[in-house]
Parts: structure tokens; C-alpha cells; sequence
């Protein structure tokens, strides 16, 4: 078995992935065009913009960021210089976890030796993966301490998959679901909600056991929905899909920061946390998979029910202080807006007055521009 180092992190520094989707400007199809689009892309981008499984992503990465709004700068200089080049070449990008109407059966997998490996592996579990998430990166400064702030976000995760719930269509078809991406990543033997682990011995051994195994290929292939990131020395919150526009991502990502923070120093001041069943965890998983915005949380220690407004306000409330240390309080502020206005709302909203699911992309695309937020 091989030992997993996790690289020290003396700061709370953040990092975000998006995952968007290549859209053809005048079908509104999802195009598999990435290996021209990074041919296409000037060299400073070409380390921070990657092709995915499906060529049909662009992931798009931040730097290594002090602040949210660092985050945010980043991310909006790369977008427009990417989409400079995308306007060229007829194609558009559409903030959303699954694409309303193309299917996954028309999809090319990227041509790369660990795609062809993971799609063998996996079959129609992977060709199925057309899916676009959110992941953000907070510092920590041991694995033990990622460990600890992995297992005490699990009753946060619900809370931030209903805030970024973006997938209610999949195959040209309502799924009754905000978000659908969540179900098939679900899919994945090792997606969803993590284990609960005791330490970061705990983990390396699950790991080597995987692979050894030959459960799984390589750690990368570990998807869980919040997992330490041995490399990078963060805890990687993976649960989210992908929000409607950069304001929202912004939001979240702020909230995640914040947390991490919060968690961190109860972890280090030895403060003791009531048991939060995992089964309570995975009803409110599902319930903002079933309901986005309109899910009623069960709260942890009253065992009530409570709105995502609500629930998200008292949250802000309390991790406002942590913000002000961070430089992120009017972005974390932010999030209460999300809930009146989450990605799978508005697609649901256009497709009911429009019927068209060629429009939901084309107004998604128009009125959720990154420019815009």
C-alpha cells in the first residue's frame, strides 16, 4: 500500500471548479467540440481549462485564492477570454448541471487513456455522466483535520445541493426532480455521500484498499459529494450542481469557505457536536433532489422542519463573523437570494410559459450570462 501525504495548508485559501456545458449557438445541442476549443485557446488558459469525460465539458479552474472575490476576478477574466474564442467558432455556454433536451447516447467520450479506462470499467454508468457540477476547494491544515471537517459538513450538504439544484430535465423529459445530476451521479460505486471515517489513516487505507482492489482505478475516481484532497490540501465540496450564473457560484462558494472555517476551529477548541445521524443526512438529500428550493430541511437538533430561505438565513446569521474575518461577508450575505431564484426554477419557469426546451437553453444562456450577475 502507498502512503498519501496531504500537502499543509496554512490558510483557508479557496479554489472553484466549474463544469459547463458546449452548446452550439443555433440549435442550442450540446456540441462535441472540445478538442477544438482548446486548440483553439490561447496557451496562458490552456493549464487551467480542461477537457472532462464527455467532450461536451469545458472545466474551467481557478488559481489558488485568498478571498472569494479573488475567486470571482479569476474566473471572470478567463470566461471572457474563453468565450472570445467560443463566439468565433459558433458555440455557447450553458450554466446547468444536465442539458435539457440532448442525450447522453450522442455524447464522445474525450479521447484520453483514462476515459477509455473509466468507460470499460464502468459502461453505461459512465456513458451516462453528462452531468456539470460545482466544486470548491478550501485550505485545511492536516489530513486529521480534513477528516473532521468532511464528516461534520455532511448535515450541510443537503442544504448546499437545494441552493445550487440546476437539472430538473433529463433526455428532453421533466424528471420531477431539481436535481437530477445528484441521482446519477449517485450511480457511481463511489459517488454520493462519503463514509463516515475516524481519521486519516482510515482514509489512506480505503483508498489503497479500492485499488488494490480493483474497485476503482485510481483515487481519482473517488466522487463522493465532500472528500479530502491529498494533493491540493483541501477539503473538496463536490455535492453541488452546477448554479445558474457566476453570482450564485460566488454565494456558495462563500458559504463553503465559511463553514470550513467554522468547523475548523470548533475542531480545533475540542467542541463537542451532537450526533447527526447519517440517515437524517440522506432525507434531506433527497429531499433537495426532489424539491431545489422548496425542500423543508430536517433540522439537526430539534428534528423540525424548516424552509431553505429560512434554514439558509439563521446559517448566514451565524457564520457572518467568520465572513468578516474572511473578506466574503456581502458575497456569503448573497445566498439568502438564491432560494427565490435557483437555476431549476427558472428552467422550470421558461419551459412552462414557452414549451420549448430549445428556449430554456437559449434564455438561460441570455438572462444568466456571467457578464450580467
Amino acid at each position: 500500500m502507498s502512503a498519501l501525504v496531504f500537502t499543509r495548508n496554512e490558510k483557508p485559501s479557496i479554489g472553484v471548479e466549474l463544469e459547463l456545458q458546449l452548446v452550439d449557438a443555433e440549435s442550442f445541442a450540446l456540441t462535441n467540440r472540445i478538442e477544438d476549443v482548446l486548440a483553439a485557446l490561447p496557451e496562458e488558459l490552456r493549464s487551467v481549462v480542461k477537457p472532462e469525460l464527455m467532450q461536451s465539458y469545458i472545466e474551467i479552474n481557478t488559481d489558488v485564492c485568498n478571498t472569494v472575490a479573488d475567486a470571482r476576478a479569476d474566473l471572470q477574466g478567463k470566461l471572457e477570454a474563453i468565450e472570445n474564442v467560443l463566439d468565433e467558432m459558433g458555440i455557447k455556454l450553458l450554466w446547468g448541471a444536465t442539458h435539457p433536451f440532448s442525450s447522453w447516447r450522442d455524447q464522445k467520450v474525450t479521447n484520453d487513456d483514462r476515459y477509455f479506462r473509466l468507460v470499460e470499467l464502468m459502461q453505461d454508468v459512465a456513458r451516462r455522466l453528462v452531468t456539470f457540477g460545482l466544486h470548491v476547494h478550501v485550505g485545511v491544515d492536516t489530513g486529521d483535520k480534513a477528516i473532521n471537517v468532511c464528516d461534520r459538513m455532511l448535515r450541510y450538504l443537503p442544504l448546499l445541493l437545494a441552493l445550487s439544484a440546476n437539472s430538473p430535465f433529463w433526455e428532453g423529459r421533466n424528471t420531477g426532480l431539481h436535481s437530477n445530476r445528484s441521482k446519477i451521479m449517485e450511480g457511481l460505486p463511489t459517488a454520493g455521500l462519503p463514509h463516515v471515517m475516524r481519521n486519516w489513516s482510515e482514509y489512506v487505507w480505503i483508498v489503497n484498499h479500492l485499488v488494490d482492489t480493483g474497485f476503482m482505478n485510481s483515487i481519482r475516481e473517488i466522487w463522493w459529494d465532500i472528500r479530502p484532497h491529498h494533493n491540493f490540501g483541501t477539503v473538496e465540496v463536490r455535492i453541488c450542481d452546477m448554479p445558474a450564473n457566476l453570482k450564485q457560484v460566488e454565494g456558495i462558494a462563500a458559504l463553503v469557505q465559511c463553514l470550513v472555517v467554522a468547523i475548523s476551529e470548533e475542531v480545533e477548541q475540542g467542541t463537542y457536536q451532537l450526533d447527526y445521524h447519517p440517515m437524517m443526512v440522506q432525507q434531506n438529500k433527497w429531499r433537495a433532489t426532489r424539491f431545489g428550493a422548496d425542500a423543508r430541511l430536517v433540522l439537526g437538533q430539534s428534528y423540525e422542519q424548516a424552509s431553505l430561505a429560512e434554514t439558509v438565513a439563521n446559517l448566514v446569521s451565524r457564520l457572518e463573523k467568520h465572513a468578516v474575518k474572511l473578506g466574503c461577508l456581502d458575497e456569503l450575505r448573497s445566498v439568502v437570494n438564491i432560494p427565490a431564484a435557483t437555476g431549476a426554477q427558472q428552467q422550470l419557469d421558461i419551459f412552462e410559459k414557452t414549451g420549448s426546451k430549445q428556449e430554456v437553453v437559449r434564455q438561460m444562456i441570455e438572462n444568466n450570462h456571467w457578464s450580467r450577475v
